[in-house]
């Protein structure tokens, strides 16, 4: 069988396997990469010496990768307010879609900067949107 079969077995997959060794580019992809990661940690991938260690370990990788740009790009975006607006306009949520924040009239007024978030509610969007607290000050 040999390398040409691993080949021609790769390619004949790759629409497959592919999207759990790519970057993702969205949240929709991010989302599904995790949930392929949490199946091959499930089968086996979690012990260091299954064959399937390194595919969890590629994914993590790229995970954290995603992660890691999403927070720095939310970072430089200079006030908290703003980071939230973007926040909220990219995974499509609106000021009512945050209730364990604050109202929608809350949410109305920090928005638009009759009002300055608590820590409780920095806290709440910081585990909401998986950021650090710091992206909201």
């Amino acid at each position: 069988m040999g390398m040409a079969f691993s080949v021609k077995t790769a390619m004949d997959h790759w629409g497959f396997v592919a999207p759990m060794l790519t970057m993702p580019g969205d949240e929709a992809e991010y989302e599904a990469l995790v949930d392929a990661l949490d199946e091959v940690l499930d089968a086996g991938g979690a012990d260091e010496v299954h064959p399937l260690a390194s595919l969890a370990e590629r994914m993590g990788d790229l995970i954290a990768a995603y992660e890691d740009k999403a927070t720095s790009e939310i970072e430089i975006m200079g006030s908290g307010i703003d980071a939230l607006s973007y926040l909220m306009a990219t995974q499509g949520i609106s000021q009512a879609g945050l209730p364990e924040v604050a109202s929608q009239g809350v949410m109305s007024e920090i928005l638009s900067g009759k009002r300055e978030l608590n820590i409780r509610q920095i806290r709440a969007l910081s585990e909401r949107f998986g950021v650090p607290a710091q992206v909201f000050i």
